[in-house]
């Protein structure tokens, strides 16, 4: 489901046009009896929308697709590619939730071990404390820690034209981050409710990395990217550029969307430190969800407990396990995953239950565009909304900051 839906509003968005030149859609070849027509509709009706460029790759029992629409970049008018590697957000969580799931399996932990015993100190004040919250309601989102990018100061620094523009390059700690959080009141006492917040899995990777010894991006790679060959997939940490092939990602850096396009790519990611900061291209993660779903990355007992989930009115038809969401659509199938939402770049990655039938989709740009219809069309076969006549849900989150930009408008 679309990271859109499940995102607190730093920035109002909705449905705007650009006015650019866009290129014809790419399509690459298909296997026989395989009908994607519905989803690359949808993915043209992306772009109709606004967005610049769309890349998707689908994988089932009959083989890989991929396709694409739009441009990777607005000033050359470049293409998109199938191979392009992009930030792709919160879907990080997932990643994240996956390395603390096997240290449980280990022994190393267990879930219900409180804040406080691998992190002691850390989430004090206001009323928040570490020794009431368990690593699982971190996963789950149901500590009642505040959201450290919701904080008015952090989005005035990063999410805003000026603010973005002066510190894109600064590194930021997990500590300062979590710091932010800790200078404001929780939202609920932990257990009694559900809100997103990235300050959890700040806070889960900080675990990773009490529990090991080791950097939780270090942790990812020796356990999930080089086990699966995810050779596009990487935890940055501070480098600021998206690695070839990659195209230029897009934002407004405003409370409107209209206005300027600025291009975003560049950034320190350290702002989303296990919350944000990972970058991959589809193909990686259809292989990482499919993997995850069939039971190759953990045992029985923790994917079980990765799926069960709490039901979040704001979701509609949709639950939150531990770093992975679960949702029925229209149609009646059902998909887990996450989206991702950062600087210029809206991600998804769903698969079936079963691992069988996998999507991975990322649009250049963070202000328009529909992921859900792009999901919907490919398990549903249901044609997109005509470009236009689609009302917006109003209800577009900031899960994370993870992209820089340029200091010059395109568009």
């Amino acid at each position: 489901m679309s990271v859109r839906t499940i995102r607190t509003a730093l920035v109002a968005t909705t449905a705007v046009v650009l006015s650019v030149a866009l290129a014809a859609p790419a399509m690459a070849a298909a296997p026989a009896g395989t009908d994607h027509e519905a989803t690359r509709k949808a993915i043209e009706a992306a772009v109709a929308d606004g967005v610049p460029g769309v890349t998707a790759t689908a994988k089932d029992g009959r083989g890989e697709w991929s396709a694409t629409a739009g441009v990777g970049n607005l000033g050359t008018s470049k293409p998109r590619s199938a191979d392009d590697r992009y930030r792709v957000g919160s879907i990080t969580k997932t990643f994240v939730a996956t390395v603390l799931l096997q240290l449980e399996a280990e022994g190393r932990l267990s879930l219900d071990d409180t804040v406080e015993k691998w992190l002691p100190g850390v989430v004090r004040g206001n009323g928040h404390d570490g020794s009431r919250i368990t690593l699982r309601q971190l996963l789950n989102h149901t500590s009642g820690i505040y959201n450290y990018t919701a904080d008015e100061e952090f989005g005035r620094t990063y999410f805003l034209k000026d603010g973005f523009f002066e510190h894109r390059y600064d590194t930021a700690t997990p500590e300062e981050l979590v710091g932010i959080a800790m200078g404001h009141k929780p939202d609920f006492a932990p257990g009694t409710s559900w809100n997103y917040s990235n300050t959890n899995y700040t806070l889960a990777a900080m675990a990773v990395e009490s529990v090991t010894g080791n950097r939780y991006g270090d942790e990812i790679r020796r356990r999930i990217l080089q086990p699966l060959r995810l050779r596009a997939t990487l935890v940055p940490g501070t480098f600021p550029k998206l690695p070839k092939p990659s195209s230029r990602a897009y934002g407004k850096l405003a409370e409107t969307t209209t206005g300027p396009t600025y291009d975003v790519t560049e950034l320190n990611p350290s702002l989303a430190a296990g919350a944000g900061d990972m970058i991959s291209d589809s193909g990686d993660l259809n292989r990482f969800y499919s993997a995850l779903l069939k039971g190759r990355l953990l045992p029985a007992k923790q994917l079980s407990e990765m799926k069960d989930t709490v039901k979040v009115d704001a979701i509609p038809n949709a639950g939150y396990g531990l770093g992975l969401i679960e949702r029925k659509l229209s149609c009646g199938v059902t998909v887990w995953g996450h989206g991702g939402g950062i600087h210029g770049s809206t991600s998804e990655a769903v698969t079936t239950a079963d691992g069988r039938h996998s999507l991975a989709l990322n649009f250049n740009a963070d202000w328009t565009g529909d992921t859900d219809a792009v999901v919907e069309a490919e398990f549903c076969g249901k044609a997109p909304v005509a470009a236009g006549a689609r009302a917006d849900s109003g209800t577009r989150q900031r899960v994370q900051p993870d992209v820089m930009s340029l200091s010059r408008p395109v568009g």
